[in-house]
This record gives C-alpha cells, sequence and structure tokens, in this order.
C-alpha cells in the first residue's frame, strides 16, 4: 500500500542497519542530531563562553515553546528538565500535602517505579498512597479507579498510556473526577506525547510530564513538565536553583525571589547539548503530524495484535484500537529467549519483566517489518533457536 509517511525513513540511519521496533524506548536519531550537535560545537570552540549570551540562555525556552504545540499546550507552560524523576521531584516539592483532612494520594502499579518513588520520597507521613492494582497486568478497574478519587484526595498521579502494555488510560474521565472532588491531577505522558493525540487545555490536567526520548527522537536528557498557567503562582518547589530566581545574576545569598512565569520551576544550568539533539525529532514530529502517525500506529499495531492472535500467543496490550497507543506487547513461550534470538536477528525490541515483549512500530516503519518480526517470532520457536539463550536467563539490567 501506499505510505506517504516512509518518505520520512532515510532521515533516520539506523533504519538502514535493522528493524527497528522499539521507539517506545528510544526513539531512532534523526539525521540532523549529527549537525546540530556540531553546531553546539562549534559555537563552544568558536565563542566561547560569549555562546551563553549568542545562544544558549534561550535555547530551553525555544526547545520548550516548539513542543507545546504536540500537546495543545500554550508557549510559556512548558520548563525543561533532565529526566522525569527530577521533574516530578520539582513538582512534588512544591505541592503542599499538610491538609490532614486531604492526605490521600492515588497512584497504580502499572506506572513507572521511579514516579511511585519519587512521590513517596516527598510525600509527609501520614499520607495516604492508595495502590490500585491491574486485575490483568494490561490495564486499570476504571470503575475502581474513580471510586478511589475522593474528597480525601490531594493528588492523583498516573500513566496516561501505561508502559507494560501501551493502555491508554480515560484521561477526561480521571481528570473530570478529580475536578469533582476538588483533587488535582499529573499525568506521566512519556509513551503518549508523540503516537497519540494530547490536549491538556481540553483534559484541563493540572500537570503533565513527558519525554523526547521515546516517540518524540529526540534522544536522553529531555523532559517537559506542562503546568496549567493559573496553578503556576502558587508553585514554590524545595528542588530549585539560582536559574528560577528572578535575577540571578544579582548572587544575592540571602533573598530569593522566585520568577513569575514558568522559570520559577527550573534549577541549575541547563545540558545545551541535549537542548541540540533534541530538536530535529521535534521538528520531524511536528511536520510529519500527531494524526497521521496515530493513524498509522493503530493500523500497525491492529496488524501486530492480528498476527499474534493467529499464532495462538498471548498479548498483554489491549486488543481494542481506541485503547491501545503504540505498543504491543507480546507473551509467547520462551518470551525473553525468543526477544534475545530477535535481537541476534537484527529486530531491535526489548522485554520487560512482568509484561513480555514490547514491539513498537513509528512512522518510519514498513508494514514488511511488522509482519516480518511477527514471521521470526514463529521460526525461533519452530526451529528451537531460543534455547541459545536460556542458559544465560533474563538479564533484568539490559534495557533491550
Amino acid at each position: 500500500m501506499n505510505d506517504p509517511l516512509l518518505a520520512w525513513r532515510p532521515e533516520f540511519p539506523v533504519l538502514e542497519r535493522c528493524h527497528y521496533l522499539v521507539s517506545h524506548s528510544l526513539g531512532a536519531m534523526p539525521r540532523g542530531v549529527r549537525a546540530s550537535l556540531a553546531a553546539y560545537a562549534d559555537s563552544w570552540e568558536r565563542r566561547g563562553v560569549r555562546a551563553w549570551n549568542e545562544s544558549w540562555w534561550t535555547l530551553g525556552r525555544e526547545v520548550a515553546d516548539s513542543i507545546a504545540p504536540l500537546l495543545n499546550a500554550p508557549a510559556g507552560s512548558l520548563v525543561l528538565q533532565q529526566n522525569a524523576s527530577i521533574a516530578n521531584s520539582v513538582l512534588f516539592s512544591a505541592l503542599d500535602f499538610s491538609d490532614p483532612r486531604r492526605n490521600r494520594v492515588v497512584i497504580s502499579d502499572m506506572d513507572f517505579p521511579s514516579d511511585s518513588f519519587a512521590l513517596r520520597q516527598w510525600t509527609p507521613p501520614g499520607v495516604d498512597i492508595c495502590m490500585l492494582r491491574s486485575p490483568d497486568g494490561i490495564g486499570l478497574d476504571i470503575d475502581e479507579l474513580l471510586a478511589a478519587i475522593d474528597e480525601r484526595t490531594r493528588l492523583v498521579s498516573l500513566s496516561h498510556v501505561l508502559f507494560r502494555s501501551g493502555c491508554i488510560l480515560p484521561a477526561r474521565d480521571i481528570v473530570t473526577r478529580a475536578q469533582a472532588v476538588g483533587a488535582q491531577v499529573l499525568l506521566n505522558g512519556y509513551h503518549s506525547v508523540g503516537v497519540i493525540p494530547v490536549d491538556v487545555a481540553a483534559l484541563e490536567v493540572d500537570f503533565y510530564v513527558g519525554g523526547t526520548l521515546k516517540w518524540l527522537c529526540g534522544g536522553p536528557g529531555g523532559v517537559f513538565l506542562y503546568v496549567r498557567p493559573d496553578l503556576l503562582a502558587g508553585l514554590r518547589p524545595k528542588v530549585s536553583g539560582w536559574l528560577a530566581l528572578q535575577q540571578p545574576f544579582a548572587f544575592d545569598s540571602e533573598r530569593f525571589p522566585l520568577r513569575e512565569d514558568i522559570g520559577r520551576l527550573q534549577n541549575g544550568t541547563p545540558g545545551i547539548a541535549s537542548l541540540h539533539a533534541i530538536r530535529p525529532g521535534i521538528d520531524i514530529v511536528r511536520k510529519v503530524g500527531v494524526a497521521a502517525i496515530r493513524k498509522k500506529s493503530r493500523r500497525q499495531t491492529a496488524l501486530l495484535v492480528d498476527l499474534a492472535r493467529r499464532a495462538g500467543h498471548a498479548l498483554g496490550s489491549p486488543l481494542e484500537a481506541e485503547r491501545r497507543a503504540g505498543t504491543v506487547t507480546l507473551m509467547p513461550a520462551h518470551a525473553w529467549e525468543v526477544s534475545r534470538e530477535l535481537l541476534a536477528r537484527d529486530y531491535v525490541v526489548d522485554y520487560r519483566e512482568g509484561a513480555g515483549i514490547r514491539i513498537a512500530p513509528h512512522f518510519y516503519t514498513c508494514d514488511g517489518e511488522a509482519r516480518g518480526v511477527m514471521q521470526a517470532v514463529d521460526d525461533i520457536l519452530a526451529d528451537g533457536s531460543w534455547r541459545r539463550h536460556s542458559a544465560q536467563g533474563p538479564d533484568h539490567k539490559s534495557v533491550t
């Protein structure tokens, strides 16, 4: 079939060397990143410290504002951080958990563990951590979830898309329920922004954290924190630094007035190299368009699901297309060993304990690659080549 999005394949060199089906973990590097990083090195080499005033100081805001349209967020409502743990810590340190009448925080066992860990570090003793547990390892019981958000709830902190299964949570229903009882909502969008449409304005969500690492093809070091603009003035983070101040170059060691804009959630000196690496992927995703990406993703993930069901493989992702984001989790027999053999055959996927083999086509993926990886799974099981990996055992330290 004619697939106009494949015109972007030449922009991603890794696709010339393997079947890259792991964009849920690390998006393929755009060709333009090399030139962007070279421009950074050139400015540092030629201009030295003068590069700060010539481009570096404003780069973080420029990159954040380039991401904002992908969330339908207004300019000036996103701030960049190095990773989600820091972004979460900045936010959690700014929230007031002192009201004993609102001492509940709702989380789930399907969220990425570091989200829960950071939250637990910042909540004071006496806060009721309500941990929702998945009944099937794929999604959450939505009735149970909404019932858990009650008048005692201070914060709901959940993933928009669950990382193990690719299941999309009903974000609008969650926010509506929270608003009805006076609670706030933080959504983690690491597995959503860039592969499904996200509209923070329509959702009326309070806070949203996402990253460039995965579907935005921006590499590590780029996490964005969105704050609903009317909430900004009430946030005074304990995790902070000199760039959050109104006059950072005053070097006042006794008075620390915070900026009035989103910059009040900054901390120390930003990583300029990461900001340069982020830009090409963001530019490409904006040009391709998330609507087009989502349409193709639904078709290719449906193909993976259909092939898996025909082969009799168990699935750890929703069968319904509207509940499934960009990842299909497959649970064949000997899943870990099969994943190792897929890697040996240049089908780049990953394995997650308690989930299975995660496969993620993106806008640059050919239909033939989706069919090919499923045929490879069947071949590996049939020819017994998975056995050569069984002596190793699952290496849970490995990211692939």
